[in-house]
């Protein structure tokens, strides 16, 4: 039978058991998705035993914990490995203040540069403010000459309807 143009996905072709395949054991679908009953009992038996163990103190629970790889089989004696601490709220010093990074370090002071920066601006202490009020007088000072010499235009051509009325 001809598939078309468009062929499935190799995932897409499923195969489903039927109730006859399922009780006689000969499904093709692995068992390893369900916990039989003694796995499942043999587990809740082992974290109580663990919340036992956790409850009767810290310092078993340094061993008792799982270890990745091939730490419990080989000693590491690593300088530079860091244990994580962990710390209850109970032992946190709130007075005492957290190094920054470089790069927060940097942000921040590029931040109070620039207010003191705009600061400045404001009061007119800095090259370029200066530079721009002198602008600004300048533009000040033409208006000031263009808005006169308008009315003294003004002026004239009132004069000269007055000369010429008469």
């Amino acid at each position: 039978m001809g598939r078309g143009k468009f062929k499935g996905k190799p995932t897409g072709r499923r195969n489903f058991s039927t109730v006859e395949e399922m009780a006689t054991g000969t499904s093709s679908r692995p068992r390893t998705f369900k916990k039989t009953e003694a796995e499942y009992e043999e587990e809740e038996r082992r974290e109580a035993e663990e919340e036992s163990e956790e409850e009767s103190g810290e310092e078993s629970d340094e061993d008792s914990m799982k270890k990745k790889g091939t730490e419990g089989i080989i000693q590491i004696e690593n300088p530079n490995l860091v244990k994580a601490k962990n710390l209850k709220a109970k032992d946190v010093d709130l007075s005492k203040t957290t190094e920054l990074s470089r790069r927060e370090r940097e942000e921040l002071e590029k931040q109070r540069a620039h207010e003191r920066y705009m600061k400045l601006q404001e009061q007119g202490k800095t090259e370029q403010a200066r530079k721009d009020l002198d602008r600004l007088a300048l533009i000040r000072q033409q208006r000031a000459e263009a808005a006169k010499k308008r009315e003294e235009e003004k002026a004239a051509k009132e004069q000269k309807k007055v000369e010429a009325r008469k």
